[in-house]
């Protein structure tokens, strides 16, 4: 084989290849040509390498090969519009599809919180045997009021913003086991309520609603969809009606994945009221205000857009085409 001759006649249509591997958008008929173009180079490749392997032929067909299969076979990149849709659309889906789950534990947590309190603001026994009188006092009328603004709002929020993300994602990854997220939930409940009880017992009942209220409502709020998106991935694979548990499962975790990603924004900004607003020098009602705005803002945002999006048929999942192929099964 005259290798010149070969490398003469294709010169052109390889770097044609390496012109249409090299952009990032392909009409319908250059995306064709990519096909054929690579198809033709790697015979190209496979027959220098067979009849004239001369290494710096070879080197370059390999490595526009390689840049050409890579450009025909790219995975779909995130996009401004796809970022858009999935605010507008499959997050505030997923939401609205899951309301019963995470609107029922959100219900069931603050029921068991206020009682909860309301028994220890009732047995100060309980009190006594967790703390000191010298630590309550200190809890009370020092640290529960000073912990909103000790360090600088900035640096406060991201820390709080960092710790809530990661209590909800143990929500949602340990879902699959259920029990865990039970735990949790206790625990998160548990802690609030302790807290409550002391400073309602020590006449402080106004600061800690005054503090907590205004970020509380949101953050508790992604706590509870969290918990509540988790509880339905268990129940994905106990009960998983007319799909299969595997197919259940993927589908139910596909949402959950897109929930914790949404998350992670509406604790931001909770995170961003925690900082900014709840440690203000604002009156309370002004405080309490603006946290009861973010939350009816929550709701209004499942309720409508995701209520919208469902109605059109989105359901939180990915797309067909992001979803794994299935084999096909007889029977």
């Amino acid at each position: 084989m005259d290798l010149d001759a070969l490398v003469g006649r294709r010169q052109g249509a390889w770097a044609r290849l390496d012109a249409l591997s090299r952009r990032r958008r392909l009409t319908g008929a250059e995306a064709d040509e990519l096909l054929d173009g690579y198809q033709r180079a790697a015979t190209d490749l496979s027959v220098v390498r067979s009849s004239a392997p001369d290494a710096t032929v070879v080197s370059h067909l390999s490595a526009l090969v390689a840049r050409a299969r890579a450009r025909a076979a790219r995975v779909p990149t995130a996009s401004w519009a796809g970022v858009g849709r999935f605010f507008a659309e499959d997050f505030p889906a997923a939401l609205y599809r899951l309301r019963w789950w995470w609107g029922i534990t959100a219900v069931v947590n603050v029921v068991v919180g206020l009682v909860l309190g309301w028994w220890l603001v009732r047995n100060p026994v309980v009190e006594q045997s967790l703390l000191s009188m010298e630590e309550v006092q200190t809890l009370v009328n020092v640290e529960f009021e000073s912990y909103y603004s000790e360090h600088a709002a900035s640096s406060f929020s991201t820390l709080v913003w960092v710790n809530n993300a990661w209590v909800a994602a143990r929500c949602i990854g340990m879902g699959v086991l259920g029990f865990p997220v039970v735990w949790v939930l206790w625990q998160n409940i548990a802690n609030v309520a302790v807290v409550g009880a002391l400073m309602h017992r020590h006449g402080r009942a106004e600061v800690f609603w005054g503090m907590i209220t205004p970020h509380g409502l949101l953050e508790l709020m992604a706590i509870f969809v969290a918990a509540g998106v988790g509880l339905r991935l268990f129940w994905a694979w106990v009960a998983p009606g007319p799909r299969t548990r595997l197919a259940n499962l993927a589908r139910e975790g596909r949402t959950a994945a897109g929930v914790a990603i949404g998350l992670v924004f509406v604790l931001l900004l909770s995170g961003v009221i925690e900082g900014f607003v709840t440690p203000s020098p604002l009156p309370t009602w002004a405080r309490v205000g603006i946290g009861v705005v973010a939350l009816l803002a929550f709701f209004a945002y499942v309720f409508t857009l995701g209520r919208r999006a469902v109605l059109r048929g989105a359901t939180g999942d990915v797309g067909e085409d992001l979803q794994a192929a299935s084999a096909p099964t007889a029977g």
